[in-house]
């Protein structure tokens, strides 16, 4: 019995001061309240900033939460069967090398995996698709051709490129989207329930003066001591509330992880630009060399 007297007393502890609350926010929200304690306009202006904030990190981070999708960039249109994502191409090369007929070629193009399935992205599918094109018009050719010679270094190529997309996602992942994630989930998740602290102090200081200022007959000059103490416990609650507040709002606008894991997010972009032109700059000139020997070999030979 006894416990059961102390969880109704706790029950009620916690039950009063919620439904005061919802009474008096119900009231503001009908416009019947007699008075809402304004907050400062420095604290007002703090939340205006910290809901900034907020936005650009959701509206960024639903944009860029694409880098831990692998496939982001691997078109829709293309059917690929398992033996297609077999090797690396580096590894159907090597072995390609050593094919001595048409059949053994094929069975190198589709030989069975040797590790997990290669990955779906742009690059690799466009280097799957040059190589087996470069073995296509090589075993329909007698002689070797530039194209298809073309071709399977252009593969090779593509495939560094992939490779160096799926480093760039990586780092991406671990040094932007982790951090901004952080920040949106926990530091701004602990401004928005100091603020919820803030909102509730204050109903709740509103509803206390409302109460006590009925109980006067409408004179706050009337107030019992009482009734004085209590309002001021409440004023007490409110702004110590505020001011915790606007600690952790500042705290929040002031850290500079946003602004590092944004300048880690352009190095990863930048480190992955930078190697793509690096191969492509080694690969151009090669297509070019093998187009201008072509070109030569057509040439009409003087008698």
């Amino acid at each position: 019995m006894d416990k059961l007297q102390a969880f109704g007393k706790n029950f009620n502890a916690q039950f009063t001061p919620f439904a005061a609350r919802t009474q008096q926010f119900v009231k503001e929200q009908l416009g019947t309240a007699d008075e809402k304690t304004q907050l400062p306009d420095d604290y007002l202006e703090l939340e205006k900033r910290v809901d900034a904030l907020k936005q650009v990190h959701q509206k960024l981070l639903s944009v860029t939460s694409q880098y831990s999708n692998e496939p982001y960039d691997y078109p829709p249109n293309i059917r690929e069967s398992f033996n297609d994502l077999g090797r690396t191409i580096n590894e159907k090369v090597q072995l390609l090398s050593h094919a001595s007929s048409p059949a053994e070629a094929q069975a190198a193009l589709t030989a069975p995996p040797s590790a997990k399935p290669q990955p779906k992205t742009f690059s690799h599918a466009i280097a799957r698709a040059s190589l087996s094109g470069s073995q296509l018009i090589a075993q329909t050719s007698p002689n070797e051709d530039p194209l298809a010679v073309a071709l399977e270094k252009y593969a090779l190529a593509l495939e560094k490129v992939g490779e160096a997309r799926l480093a760039q996602d990586a780092q991406i992942q671990s040094r932007f989207l982790a951090g901004w994630n952080t920040t949106l989930n926990t530091n701004l998740t602990f401004a928005t329930k100091a603020r919820r602290n803030v909102e509730n102090s204050r109903l709740t200081l509103d509803s206390v003066k409302a109460k006590k200022k009925a109980a006067a007959g409408g004179d706050l000059d009337n107030l019992t001591e009482e009734a004085r103490v209590e309002i001021e416990q409440a004023e007490d609650e409110f702004v110590g509330q505020t001011e915790e507040a606007v600690s952790v709002m500042k705290n929040v606008l002031d850290t500079p992880e946003p602004l590092r894991n944004l300048a880690d997010l352009i190095a990863a972009q930048l480190e992955y630009h930078k190697r793509s032109y690096e191969i492509l700059s080694e690969l151009a000139p090669a297509v070019d060399a093998l187009q201008v020997e072509q070109e030569a070999s057509q040439l009409p030979q003087e008698p």
